[in-house]
């Protein structure tokens, strides 16, 4: 495969640290590391299953898109990494290779990109005017109906046989909900481009961190769940049993002093357990089966109840303060505009303020959703394997690829000593956790790191940042404004959860909604991945907290314990002891 563009501007195929092994024209590409989503190392089973990048042809062709053709995926020393195709014909026979299903049946001529940019300018409008009618009319029901189904199926009772074929439904479920959730990315896109589009027209720049504040949301499934938490935290406060249940050094010890008296499990019963019911779907890390759900262990939802309880949270000022923010960003971004030009503006920020809760609600929908449904089969499936005596553990099918698993359930003789196979995966996972991997590997030129969505991983800021200019110094992107001093506190998994004291700067790889609880009590956030409109840049500028972003490295400069100073406007952070 020949890629034609522009200059190379740097290139990493590899080293002793990090070795890669390259297909034919792979190296030639553009690869990021996804710690916007995957920052740990993969399970075989997730990486085969497909995360976002599965439906990307399908996206492509849908919208006929005239910077790529596909974005593909590469698990790489456990990681994942992701490359933009170029919609160009010199690479368009090799896009086959990677599932594009679309490409060979459509001749292209060289100006093919040209050409089918203008169908995508003349639709997008459309879906950005008119998705959120579909979303709350078709796409919600339609996802609801798929979650009572999957919901519904009594797994304990289902045969392995069984088990099988719901697995290949959670499979064709997922698939159709991230066709829906490229569908709202595109149109909530062309709102907040066309928004920032007409702002330049009119004022002649744009201010990003007005355009960061115009994208708060105060009414969505984030707030739902925050809500929920807040409100048995006030029930708690007005009762001196509870209250001293709650003062436990740990999750276990609250869920023991609960259990030890009625109201303790009245409230489990008619509390914590509909919370986890209802908000229960995801886990620290949604793009992954590996790691355990609120759903399945009450324990993260007894921690952030009970920081609510410690700090006693006050959720409506909380949301005030947001909505107050998000109405003075309106009023300033209107001011000293008159005529058609406040027309104009008026009407883009309109548009774009309705995709708002988008955010918030796709995550909870599919990302935290679908993949939880996906990891509850697997799970189940393994509980019938280790019945069976031929697993061990129920975590370990996520250690076995897709066919493996397949034949598996049908032969277990199908793939040798599954044990052994188990025990080699697991060393390799973690194996490749001890590894720092870089940002992004393969070949960079200016139009790779052109690709729109980058955006969304802080490139191309993050290429050409360079190396720090001060020893004490770790260098990302302003994406919550302000400047925080505080201690540091990294944080990997729920388990540490509990270790974040209030006013404490939280480092970490990356959030999704399952770390929102630490954003009541945190004083400023500091992040290896992520962009100015990833989850934890837009969830900080919600809470009013410092926040930087993108870092790569944060995690292995900064220790716990040491005293920090963050500036979410430069995307400078200080190591000061």
């Amino acid at each position: 495969m020949t890629v034609t563009s522009s200059a190379v501007l740097g290139s990493m195929h590899g080293d002793d640290d990090f070795p890669i092994e390259w297909r034919d024209g792979e190296r030639d590409l553009f690869w990021v590391l996804d710690d916007l989503h995957c920052p740990n190392p993969v399970s075989p089973l997730f990486f085969d299953i497909g995360g976002w990048w599965l439906s990307c042809d399908h996206m492509f062709r849908r919208f006929g898109t005239p910077f790529a053709a596909d974005w593909v995926a590469k698990r790489i020393n456990g990681y994942v990494y992701t490359a933009a195709i170029p919609a160009n014909p010199d690479v368009r026979p090799e896009a086959e290779e990677y599932g594009n299903r679309y490409a060979p049946r459509v001749p292209l001529s060289r100006d093919y990109a040209g050409r089918i940019g203008k169908y995508l300018d003349w639709t997008l409008p459309h879906y950005a005017e008119s998705f959120m009618t579909w979303w709350r009319e078709r796409f919600v029901p339609e996802m609801d109906r798929n979650f009572a189904y999957l919901d519904s199926v009594d797994t304990d009772a289902a045969s392995l046989l069984e088990l099988a074929v719901l697995l290949e439904d959670a499979i064709d479920i997922h698939d159709r909900h991230w066709k829906i959730h490229w569908l709202l990315n595109f149109a909530e896109f062309t709102a907040r481009s066309g928004l920032e589009a007409t702002v330049r027209d009119v004022r002649g720049e744009v201010d990003p961190d007005l355009m960061g504040r115009l994208q708060s949301s105060v009414d969505d499934r984030n707030w739902d769940a925050v809500r929920d938490l807040w409100e048995i935290k006030e029930e708690i406060k007005g009762d001196a049993g509870l209250l001293d249940a709650f003062a436990g050094g740990s999750a276990a010890d609250v869920l023991r002093a609960l259990q030890q008296t009625d109201r303790g499990r009245r409230l489990i019963a008619e509390r914590i357990t509909p919370h986890q019911r209802r908000f229960g779907y995801k886990s620290i890390y949604s793009h992954e089966f590996r790691f355990r759900l609120w759903v399945e262990n009450p324990a993260p939802v007894l921690e952030a109840i009970r920081g609510y309880v410690a700090t006693d949270y006050d959720f409506e000022a909380s949301l005030r303060a947001v909505g107050k923010d998000l109405e003075a960003a309106q009023a300033e971004l209107l001011e000293g505009l008159e005529g058609e030009a406040l027309e104009r503006v008026r009407r883009a920020m309109e548009l774009s303020l309705g995709m708002n809760p988008l955010t918030p609600d796709h995550h909870f929908y599919i990302d935290q959703g679908t993949n939880a449904r996906l990891r509850l089969v697997l799970m189940a499936i393994g509980d019938k394997l280790v019945e069976a005596g031929l697993l061990d553990d129920r975590e370990d099918v996520v250690y076995l690829r897709y066919q493996e698993l397949r034949m598996f359930m049908a032969d277990p003789t199908s793939i040798g000593d599954a044990r052994e196979l188990v025990s080699d995966r697991r060393d390799e996972i973690e194996d490749a956790a001890a590894r720092r991997p870089p940002a992004w590997v393969g070949t960079a030129t200016e139009e790779a790191l052109a690709f729109p969505y980058w955006a969304n991983w802080g490139f191309p800021e993050r290429f050409h940042a360079g190396p720090p200019q001060a020893t004490g110094e770790v260098r990302g992107l302003g994406a919550s404004p302000g400047v925080v001093e505080g201690t540091a506190r990294f944080v990997s998994s729920t388990d540490e959860f509990d270790e974040v004291q209030e006013g404490e700067v939280l480092v970490c790889r990356m959030t999704n909604p399952a770390w929102v609880v630490l954003f009541t009590k945190i004083a400023g956030l500091v992040t290896e991945a992520g962009g100015a409109s990833s989850h934890p840049a837009v969830v900080a500028r919600e809470f009013g907290i410092p926040a930087v972003v993108g870092t790569n490295d944060a995690g292995d400069r900064i220790r716990t314990g040491d005293r920090i100073r963050v500036n979410g406007t430069t995307g400078v952070v200080e190591i000061l002891a």
